[in-house]
């Protein structure tokens, strides 16, 4: 018997009308298991229809008219605090990153990030793990906006020494994926997935996939 399993419903918040409707087609044609459910032009829209259809995930723009995207991820945690919200934003500023963050969203990400990242970041919301873009993580991790420990260099090292193939296969091995499910998600050989997950083991000095999943793990916002 084929088990079904339940599609995570994404509301877009995004006053880019091409950017939005282009990101919405994508995400249906290549990930069966997300369902754009809405889009809202501005965050009052977005507080509204979340109320109305109770989306499993969020992807917010920052700056938007009528309401910010900041404003409007204040208000929906405070109904809805097990929404996840990622925003997506052209501005890579300490501060929005930092208000954002501390406001309750899941993760910062540029606009610019390809499209199979954020499909497989939205994908990793579900292992608990805060999603930042790479460029910006530095910065973060500097300012203390993500919580250190005597595992601190472990904790955020991978964001800037893995390159973009290499944060898609360390998204993938941290949700559970194995060699095989990677290379048909990826598009790429068995053989290639080997070698790459060879060099991420190096680079991040871990021994096994549990290893991989606790440093994901240890990703959090403070």
């Amino acid at each position: 018997m084929q088990t079904t399993h339940k599609k995570q419903k994404i509301l877009l918040v995004e006053d880019q009308f091409c950017f939005a409707v282009g990101l919405k087609t994508f995400l249906t044609n290549y990930a069966q298991d997300l369902e754009v459910i809405g889009i809202a032009d501005n965050g009052q829209k977005g507080v509204e229809m979340t109320k109305e259809l109770e989306p499993d995930i969020i992807l917010m723009d920052v700056r938007m008219p009528v309401m910010d995207g900041i404003s409007a991820v204040k208000i929906i945690k405070k109904d809805f605090p097990n929404i996840r919200i990622v925003m997506l934003s052209t501005y890579d500023e300490d501060e929005f990153v930092r208000e954002a963050i501390l406001s309750g969203a899941s993760g910062y990400l540029l606009k610019d990030t390809s499209p199979t990242e954020l499909i497989i970041s939205i994908r990793a919301l579900n292992t608990g793990i805060t999603l930042i873009s790479p460029d910006i993580a530095k910065d973060l991790v500097r300012q203390k906006y993500i919580e250190r420990s005597p595992y601190d260099k472990r904790q955020t090292e991978w964001l800037s020494v893995l390159t973009r193939r290499e944060r898609e296969i360390f998204a993938l091995l941290a949700t559970g994926h194995d060699n095989e499910q990677i290379a048909e998600t990826l598009h790429i050989s068995l053989r290639t997935v080997r070698n790459q997950v060879s060099i991420i083991y190096a680079k991040l000095e871990v021994k096994d996939r549990f290893e991989i999943i606790q440093l994901a793990n240890r990703l959090r916002p403070v």
